[in-house]
């Protein structure tokens, strides 16, 4: 039997789920269940295998495990891009190999088109914009990623528009940037809003169980889950929770789990908009990876996203949010100087499952036990089309695809703690003063 050492417990502060759509959580589990598909963690990847599985296998019930409630975890605490783009932050031009970038480039889509009809299909109120997305720089050191990725872009076959400066505040407002690299493929979304609708509009035969958590599991010929209130049986389980998956005994020690944080304000008066200036809507990432994401949300509000963690756990950690609130003041003070009143309504943490070599992992982790694991960062897409990947090879199709997936080294084993800790840490601390301006 393999006790679970770790569960979820996410900050309650988390401005994407409040100000999503109100819905009823369905009921938790309780009693003895059994069922030939259990998905574990109701995010972008189990919610794509659930609902896929349940078209592959429609006489048949899939059991769908949420932790938490579904809008309130890590699905739908990130800051709402769902890009197209591959982004090799190992490559000279952050491309690099040509076929493998076309292969996550058709991933990435994949996951995106997904989205883009489940939204339309079902009427998910998830703001769902393709407004493409803008990748700024302010530091020397910004200006050199953003011309090389260009070449990379190029290289790629891929669309994009160089901005310069002087040009941007007609874009987004502030004239805080020197660059920008505009690519229009880009979907913007409230990712709490997003993960809420997908739930609300499952298959019928997918049975959705929130707020509980697994205790312990038994892995024989069949899967046995127990919690506080019973127990579910599963012949296949399929795993889709993220940094988790280490506590319930698979690539353990593989995984890590980084917490980012993200603050949104108040709405904007029309006066206050108006002295922004730019479109209605828009996303900025950072040319430093460490540097800040900014958002202007079709509600009106400006999200600020910035700082790291080390969590080994996965779990929030108060503490983090006092610090880091003052530094979204100050970064959003640089950029929005125009707008000296418009107060911070919401702050929060949410994880990222990263691996040290940015690998994933996808296909089988024991007998009858399957999974979709470590997203590094880019779960909206690549999370979404990996489980309905996933399920799509559990029903026995097969594409190029879903060989590339299966063909990844996934995750790298991490060095032991406490040297671990104390590395990621120092290399967090460094990233983050190295970005300069961009924080």
């Amino acid at each position: 039997m393999t006790k679970v050492t770790s569960l979820p417990a996410d900050d309650s502060s988390c401005g994407w789920y409040h100000l999503s759509p109100k819905r009823t959580p369905r009921p938790a589990h309780s009693g003895t269940s059994h069922a030939r598909w259990v998905v574990l963690g109701a995010g972008y990847v189990g919610l794509a295998a659930a609902r896929q599985l349940a078209l592959h296998f429609p006489d048949e019930q899939i059991l769908l495990v949420e932790a938490q409630e579904v809008g309130f975890g890590t699905a739908g605490r990130n800051a709402g891009f769902a890009i197209d783009l591959p982004h090799d932050i190992g490559a000279d031009d952050y491309i690099g190999d040509i076929d493998i970038a076309k292969t996550c480039l058709r991933l990435n889509l994949t996951g995106q088109n997904y989205l883009k009809d489940l939204v339309a299909e079902h009427g998910i109120d998830a703001q769902m914009k393709f407004c493409g997305k803008y990748q700024a720089a302010v530091e020397d050191r910004g200006i050199a990623v953003l011309d090389a990725y260009r070449r990379g872009l190029e290289k790629l076959g891929q669309p994009f528009e160089v901005i310069e400066g002087a040009d941007l505040p007609g874009h987004i407002g502030t004239g805080f940037y020197r660059k920008a690299l505009f690519t229009p493929g880009t979907a913007l979304i409230q990712p709490s809003a997003m993960v809420k609708g997908l739930a609300d509009s499952l298959p019928a035969n997918v049975t959705l169980y929130e707020n509980t958590p697994i205790l312990d599991v038994e892995y024989a010929s069949k899967t046995v889950l127990r919690h506080a209130r019973g127990s579910i049986t599963a012949d296949k389980l399929v795993l889709a929770n993220n940094a988790f998956g280490g506590h319930f005994g698979f690539l353990k020690g593989a995984m890590l789990p980084i917490f980012t944080y993200a603050s949104l304000t108040r709405p904007m008066t029309e006066q206050e908009q108006a002295r922004l200036g730019g479109k209605p809507y828009w996303g900025v990432i950072p040319a430093d990876p460490f540097g800040t994401t900014v958002r202007r949300t079709p509600d009106q509000r400006l999200l600020i996203r910035n700082s790291f963690s080390f969590n080994p756990d996965g779990r929030a950690n108060p503490k983090y949010l006092q610090r880091y609130v003052a530094r979204h003041r100050a970064s959003f003070a640089r950029r929005f100087p125009m707008l000296p009143d418009v107060a911070i309504e919401y702050t929060w943490g949410g994880a990222l499952a990263m691996s040290r070599n940015h690998e994933s992992f996808f296909g089988q982790l024991a007998p009858n036990v399957y999974g979709a694991l470590c997203c590094n960062g880019l779960g909206v897409t690549r999370g979404t089309a990996t489980g309905k990947l996933l399920a799509d090879w559990l029903a026995g199709e097969k594409s190029d695809l879903i060989d590339f997936l299966l063909k990844s080294p996934g995750p790298n084993a991490n060095p032991p703690q406490p040297f671990l800790s104390l590395g990621v840490n120092a290399n967090l601390t460094w990233g983050q003063m190295r970005a300069g301006k961009e924080s």
